[in-house]
């Protein structure tokens, strides 16, 4: 069926008004989008047109003042903002897909048990950030956390350990705390691109004389490259915007040890009341963000036309 036709006829002898397939969509698509434009959209933009302006939450009015605000955050804690922001991230990226790339490979192995392992791993995915949050919090607690005192019965430390208050292992804690979160999501994702690798071309490199290891390295990777591509990518994108572990563990701290461009924006907007400041290093981070998207988006592609 081509076009819907309206039902309703006003007066006789007149032809039935007819809608096209395209408005009869727009029509069916014009809630959503209604939604997604006061939700998404318009906050979005006041806070990128706040960028431009001198606002501040306990203050009434603002001043238009340019760029000025986007040369300030260039010139004040933009760069080594950026610097934490890629540590954390390439750590929650890195860590979880050595760990769900190794889990793969066992669960594929046909070991028994597989599908009971398999649910029981997705288990720290499943859980809300801010209870992973809270969960490692006591893990890592200086005075009666379980990290410290496994550590101290088989003698590794002496005394407890602050790992949350000391600027050296707090980020540290807050990257292990994320991976142990993210793994399961790469460990499923990377198995079920494991199970389309062939078969027979393991059994042919075998029967060539080719070792495990060989056979790993030129026969499952170069087949999963897409799938570990886009895994990797979408992880780094969203361990770049990621908020919720890092702001309940340190919020940031300690000495700004583990501030992000997520726990910055919220600080600078909601503890230092400068909206303007705020705009103005989300603008940047948007920015940032988007190039990554670009990135994801023509690697998809690539994998389509593969």
């Amino acid at each position: 069926m081509t076009e819907q036709t309206i039902s309703s006829q006003i007066g006789t002898g007149r032809r039935p008004r007819r809608l096209s397939d395209g408005m009869f969509a727009l029509l069916l698509t014009a809630p959503g989008l209604a939604l997604l434009a006061a939700v998404v959209v318009y906050p979005l933009i006041t806070a990128l047109i706040t960028a431009f302006f001198k606002q501040s939450l306990v203050e009434p009015g603002r001043e238009f003042v340019g760029f000025q605000n986007i040369v300030d955050v260039l010139t004040g804690d933009f760069f080594p903002l950026l610097g934490q922001t890629l540590v954390f991230t390439l750590g929650t990226t890195i860590a979880p897909f050595v760990i769900g790339f190794g889990l793969a490979l066992a669960l594929n192995s046909r070991i028994r048990g597989a599908k009971v392992l398999r649910g029981l791993m997705l288990i720290p995915w499943l859980i809300p950030g801010v209870v992973v949050s809270f969960l490692w919090m006591w893990i890592f607690n200086a005075n009666y956390g379980v990290l410290n005192a496994a550590l101290e019965s088989i003698g590794l430390i002496d005394s407890p350990q602050a790992w949350l208050a000391n600027p050296t292992t707090a980020m540290i804690a807050v990257i292990v705390a994320k991976t142990w979160q993210s793994f399961p999501w790469m460990m499923v994702m990377l198995l079920a691109g494991l199970q389309t690798v062939p078969v027979e071309l393991h059994e042919a490199a075998e029967i060539d004389g080719a070792g495990t290891v060989r056979r790993f390295f030129s026969i499952t990777v170069p087949q999963m490259s897409g799938i570990i591509g886009l895994v990797i990518l979408l992880e780094f994108i969203w361990n770049f915007q990621h908020f919720d572990i890092i702001y309940v563990l340190t919020g940031g701290g300690p000495a700004g040890s583990t501030q992000t461009f997520a726990t910055a924006v919220y600080e600078t907007a909601f503890d230092g009341f400068d909206l303007g400041h705020a705009g103005a290093l989300g603008l940047l981070w948007m920015v940032l963000l988007m190039a990554l998207v670009v990135v994801y988006v023509r690697l998809s592609e690539k994998g389509e036309k593969r």
